[in-house]
């Protein structure tokens, strides 16, 4: 009977909890399935492997060189999926792009702070450039996207000279070839958004700090009623990219909140904000050559 209690509890002391289970799944939101798409790891940090999801157009091949891009979601570096993203990486990749979501690291599952953001946002960058022929994607035709703290992530990419990850690559760059930015933190400084966060760094980690004529061409939404990226913020980036010779288009959507080009549906009805949206990164990224022909998407109805 001693025996077999003794057993019982070591049994008991070396399976995982069902705790332990859950603070796991807590950790890898982006461990659930996308219907369609290719998952790859891309980093192991904080105790937890940060995956990309990609999407792939029919047809395509590992000796391809598409033209992809890579999306950050939004949630204040606090929290958030991948799954933002995905109606917009779908259509791309009916377009014929490799298109891809990521997870990264954020406070409420890894206890970071915006500064691990970054830093992944360039490991995947970095990560899809360095694999980009066994994934058929053009090295050369690489953009990241995002939403406000996801448009952050993307925009420092783009922008921030440092922040990359010890142990990296770093002769493999982590700088996209393009930015579409959905309602972007742009500003860190001392009357911008998380400056709390980052206080005395801000300078290592704001875009509008560290725009240079390396920034890549840029397209901007925001929305008027945005109470958290406000419109001569953007207005300025835009004035400070193009005096330095770079590219900002910038689309502002009269009485629009944050978060209103959230697609395709809002309130149980479909955003057109979503398609307006939509429509103007597809031109914009066919001015740069990544997509061919008219924008292809079209009210459910």
């Amino acid at each position: 009977m001693k025996t077999l209690t003794l057993t019982l509890l070591l049994g008991l002391a070396l399976a995982p909890s069902q705790d332990s289970k859950k603070e796991k799944k807590k950790r890898n939101p982006g461990a659930l399935s996308y219907a369609g798409a290719a998952a790859e790891t891309y980093k192991e940090a904080s105790g937890s492997k940060l995956r990309l999801y990609l999407f792939k157009p029919e047809g395509h091949q590992a000796g391809d060189k598409r033209p992809a891009i890579v999306f950050f979601f939004g949630g204040g570096w606090n929290g958030g999926t991948p799954k933002q993203f995905e109606p917009h990486a779908r259509y791309l990749a009916s377009r014929g792009m490799v298109a891809i979501v990521a997870d990264y690291r954020v406070k409420s599952r890894q206890k970071t702070s915006p500064f691990e953001c970054v830093k992944d946002g360039k490991s995947a960058v970095r990560w899809l450039r360095k694999n980009a022929g066994r994934l058929g994607i053009d090295p050369s035709r690489l953009a990241a996207g995002g939403g406000s703290a996801g448009g952050h992530v993307a925009a420092a990419t783009g922008t921030v000279p440092e922040l990359e990850e010890d142990g990296e690559d770093t002769s493999v760059s982590s700088l996209p070839n393009a930015l579409v930015l959905f309602n972007p933190v742009f500003d860190n400084g001392p009357t911008g958004y998380g400056h709390s966060r980052v206080k005395d760094r801000f300078r290592e980690i704001s875009p509008i700090h560290n725009l240079s004529k390396k920034t890549p061409p840029t397209i901007v939404f925001l929305g008027t009623k945005d109470k958290l990226v406000p419109v001569a913020t953007a207005q300025r980036y835009k004035e400070l990219m193009e005096k330095s010779g770079g590219r900002c288009d910038l689309h502002l959507y009269k009485d629009q909140p944050h978060g209103f080009f959230n697609g395709p549906d809002r309130g149980g009805s479909f955003n057109p904000y979503y398609l307006k949206t939509v429509t103007a990164m597809d031109k914009f990224l066919a001015s740069l050559g990544y997509l061919k022909g008219e924008p292809t998407i079209r009210r459910p109805d």
